[in-house]
């Protein structure tokens, strides 16, 4: 008998309104179970059915198989290429080399890209390896994997949801659901049914499979296991999301298809050339060609790519960017939007007190996350909480009452507990509180847990003088229905309902929670605490403005992104008023215009992409948002950069050009589904990650810009030789040991050049232009005829002088490798002059590369086995005199060209 998929089992049982719309009791009944749960038999049977409650691993790619997928690559073709030519020119040290470089380059990438594999491993371990549920009406623990639809399943503060439940008991349940959903808080839950039509985000009777247990007790019954859940729906997105490809690697694809056709058909033509205009013999025209072909072939040119790239991942590094794709490093050279999570990327994900209200005045808290370290203001002035009475019942009230407490450990502040009430206890030590002090001075006698029916919490202290106080905490709504009274400078006063709705207001508007605090003196044999105690006649102390704010450090890269012309665009579940009051703090170019997850779900892909650039905020997003929004930016061909950190941002991580987690408190889902992991979970890491791309992107450009012209003048050296009837001045094995040398010493050094000045001042390079532009085009050509020219015209002026065969192709070898001297130089800058100080003698390593190759030309020339290996020379004094003069042409030329083409632009 065939057994059906998770997903159809629970489709076949869908009722005909969500489960989260329905009463509970109708859920049971639909699920066939009951309070007391399902028999061990049934239970038997429906995992039979079902299938176990885990998500099944995807289909992946051998070892053998991703290693082999590494040479993939028409840059990797020329080098294979160039290294079978080598080899069957008997040289099989150089092809050992070559080799040995694509060999390297594919280790790198099949382990960097290997780590990927493991992003649905990271969210199939998110699922609870332990469940406590009733089986035959009996409370037993048994494996996660073994839970069905119809199971009961009871959740206890720390536990982790191990299946999607409708909760059908609560008492105090708070759940964690950021993982999920991107919200903050934990949420309330209860039993009540919900709107069909109700958000993710907003389902309280409702509990997820991976979120995790805050406070409070509760039961419910399983709905959806395995895939069926919404983190198997996750997966099952993560799974079919493809991965883009790189702008560079588009491009040198491109790129490597043309010079590939362009040395093949260069090569044929020559040789049908001196066949048959000139009369050379087919095995010399072969050997000619096979020279032209060496000499076209950037043999260096993948390898300088790689190490450029590597340099710059070692580079981010040293600036908590830890890259795990390699081609990702330049990719962020071009990023036109960042779409930022919120919560624990741009902000903190803690929570701090922001404002309180107390008397007639409101106060403003800096500061940020549990740290004790901020001071209260009062209109701009630090104010001293130890002198005002109100602020100091205020900040002791709000932490004693509290269960939470905070922790210092490793140069951080954390909470144990809630994050509301660990912020208020962050308030009392800015006020000068010892809190633990405190606590032992004020003994708690009894308490009423906060619970979402009542949304209050309530505590009952006595000091060591034996002073009675109940301190009630929670929903402003709420707590002012209790209170008859407010507590002021001269003394308690009737309570004021208008001011403080109005407070209310105000502090709801810039986005902050609002919690309120009342007092009540009761009597000192009060030994219990009943709800009848605080149902009326309480003084209010005040109000608490709580909010998730912004890294101070997030402001500042926001503004820096957009100063380089990249949109900052901000994606959470969270509510759309909050969203909107963080933008304006972070300076988002459109703070005020915000599309919600339900007017996404009403638009066309097409009216989405016509819509997303008038927007910036987006809030109460779930999964398929996200991966929509960064769908219908790349669409309008933009470049992506995604960041987040929970498990609901790993599909929008994955299909975004650059996806971004975070390092410290990023899910293992998010890490492994993206291509850069920040280390200090800074927001402002992305913008030293881009300055850095754009710094690779313009090394791997003069890195080609100097290595294409010797190729160039290489392969024009020998058409020139052919057409003009002459001998070749430089050998194929000669052409090969130019283009290793200059490429892997001069060209690598390259990849070393520091950030230019105005790089995070430009507007981001559009993603399909050519990374061998009109200008690259003219400059090799320049160059190249440069090469010609000096080479060239030095070679026949030795033999003219009669000068052996051998004397002057050392001689031409010589003029190539010095001219590459004098030009690397220029190529330190693509259009601004070297003709300084700093041009010519900033880059120390440049300075000590140049010198290796003169010291390795030297030994080419002069050393007995080098003469032997190269059909090399020695050279005499005046010899060096003519090729130094001749090649230092081609830096007076550049610089002029340079000149020239600034003067013409302004």
């Amino acid at each position: 008998m065939k057994i059906p998929s998770p997903r159809s089992t629970i489709e076949e049982m869908t009722m005909p309104s969500p489960w989260h719309a329905a009463h509970h009791d109708l859920v049971l009944q639909r699920l066939g179970t009951k309070l007391h749960g399902l028999s061990a038999s049934e239970a038997e049977l429906r995992l039979a059915r079902h299938g176990p409650n885990a998500l099944p691993p995807p289909r992946v790619r051998s070892p053998f198989l991703r290693f082999l997928s590494q040479f993939h690559n028409v840059l990797i073709y020329v080098l294979i290429a160039a290294g079978a030519v080598t080899a069957g020119l008997g040289h099989l040290t150089d092809s050992a080399v070559i080799f040995g470089v694509v060999l390297i380059n594919a280790a790198i990438g099949f382990v960097q890209e290997g780590k990927a594999e493991s992003a649905l491993d990271s969210i199939r371990r998110m699922l609870s390896p332990q469940a406590l549920t009733l089986r035959d009406s009996r409370r037993i623990p048994i494996d996660a994997r073994d839970l069905v639809p119809g199971d009961i399943v009871f959740l206890t503060s720390g536990d982790k949801v191990p299946a999607d439940l409708r909760l059908v008991q609560t008492k105090g349940l708070r759940l964690q659901e950021a993982v999920l959903t991107g919200e903050s808080l934990p949420v309330d839950k209860g039993t009540a049914p919900v709107a069909a039509e109700t958000p993710l985000a907003e389902r309280s009777c409702m509990a997820y499979a991976g979120t995790l247990v805050g406070a409070g007790v509760g039961a419910g019954v399983v709905v959806a296991t395995a895939t069926a859940t919404e983190i198997g729906r996750i997966s099952i997105m993560l799974n079919r999301v493809e991965p883009l490809t790189t702008p560079l690697l588009r491009q040198m694809t491109v790129f490597g298809r043309w010079l590939t056709a362009a040395i093949l058909a260069l090569a044929a033509g020559t040789f049908a050339f001196g066949i048959a205009l000139r009369g050379y013999a087919a095995d010399e025209m072969f050997l000619a060609a096979v020279g032209l072909a060496v000499a076209a072939i950037p043999e260096g040119l993948p390898a300088v790519m790689t190490i450029t790239l590597a340099v710059g991942v070692e580079r981010m590094a040293r600036r908590n960017a830890i890259i795990r794709r390699l081609p990702a490093v330049e990719t962020l050279g071009a990023v036109s939007i960042i779409c930022s999570d919120k919560t624990g990327t741009l902000t903190r994900n803690e929570m701090a007190v922001m404002s309180v209200a107390a008397g007639p005045s409101v106060f403003e808290v800096t500061g940020s996350g549990y740290s004790p370290e901020g001071e209260i203001r009062l209109a701009g002035s630090a104010v001293n909480a130890g002198r005002d009475p109100l602020l100091r019942a205020l900040a002791r009230g709000g932490f004693l009452c509290g269960d939470a407490s905070l922790r210092h450990a490793g140069g951080e502040w954390t909470t144990d507990g809630d994050p509301m009430e660990g912020a208020l206890i962050a308030f009392a030590r800015k006020a000068g509180f010892d809190p633990d002090a405190e606590g032992a001075a004020w003994h708690r006698i009894d308490v009423i847990p906060f619970e979402a029916e009542h949304r209050f919490m309530a505590t009952l202290h006595r000091d060591i003088e034996g002073t009675m106080l109940i301190h009630v905490k929670g929903a402003p709504e709420r707590v002012l229905e209790m209170c008859d009274r407010q507590c002021t400078e001269t003394g308690d006063a009737p309570l004021n309902h208008a001011y403080w709705h109005e407070q209310i207001t105000n502090i709801t508007r810039r986005g902050q929670r609002v919690l309120a605090l009342a007092v009540l003196a009761t009597r000192p044999d009060h030994t219990e605490l009943q709800f009848a105690d605080v149902a009326s006649g309480l003084t209010l102390l005040g109000l608490f403005g709580l909010a998730d704010p912004p890294r101070e450090e997030s402001i500042e890269a926001v503004a820096r992104c957009q100063s380089a012309g990249i949109r900052v665009k901000m994606i959470t579940g969270d509510h759309a008023g909050t969203a909107a009051a963080i933008a304006r703090e972070l300076g988002l170019a459109l703070p005020d215009a915000v599309l919600t997850g339900p007017q996404i779900d009403a638009m066309s892909d097409i009216d989405l992409r016509a819509r997303v650039f008038d927007v910036d905020v987006f809030a109460r997003a779930n999964p398929e948002h996200k991966l929509r929004l960064v769908q219908a930016l790349q669409a309008s061909g933009l470049i992506v950069a995604m960041t987040g950190d929970g498990v609901n941002d790993a599909p929008a991580l994955k299909r975004a050009n650059v996806g971004v987690a975070m390092g410290l408190k990023g899910t293992e889902a998010a890490k492994e589904a993206a291509e850069m992991v920040l280390a200090d979970d800074n927001f402002a890491s992305i913008a030293h990650a881009v300055e850095e791309g754009r710094t690779v992107y313009d090394n791997l450009k003069k890195a080609i810009a100097f290595i294409l012209p010797t190729s160039g003048g290489e392969a024009l050296i020998i058409v020139a030789a052919i057409l003009f009837g002459q001998v070749l001045p430089v050998t194929p094995v000669q052409i090969l040991w130019i283009n290793m040398i200059t490429a892997v010493t001069l060209g690598l050094v390259l990849s070393l050049e520091p950030a230019e000045d105005d790089v995070m001042r430009r507007p981001p390079r559009v993603a399909a232009e050519p990374i061998l532009s009109h200008f690259l085009i003219w400059r090799v050509a320049f160059v190249s005829a440069i090469l010609l020219a000096g080479t060239f015209g030095l070679f026949l002026w030795e033999r003219s002088q009669g000068a052996e065969v051998a004397t002057a192709r050392t001689v031409a070898v010589n003029t190539l490798v010095m001219f590459e001297v004098f030009y690397v130089v220029n190529t330190r800058y693509l259009r601004a002059s070297t003709f300084t100080w700093h041009g010519i003698f900033g880059n120390p390593q440049l300075l000590m590369a140049i010198g290796l190759v003169i010291a390795l030309q030297i030994v080419f020339t002069y050393a007995g086995f080098m003469q032997v290996l190269f059909d090399t020379r020695p050279l005499p004094a005046e010899a060096w005199v003519r090729l130094v003069v001749v090649a230092s042409s081609v830096y007076l030329l550049v610089e002029l060209e340079k000149w020239i083409t600034r003067r013409s632009a302004r």
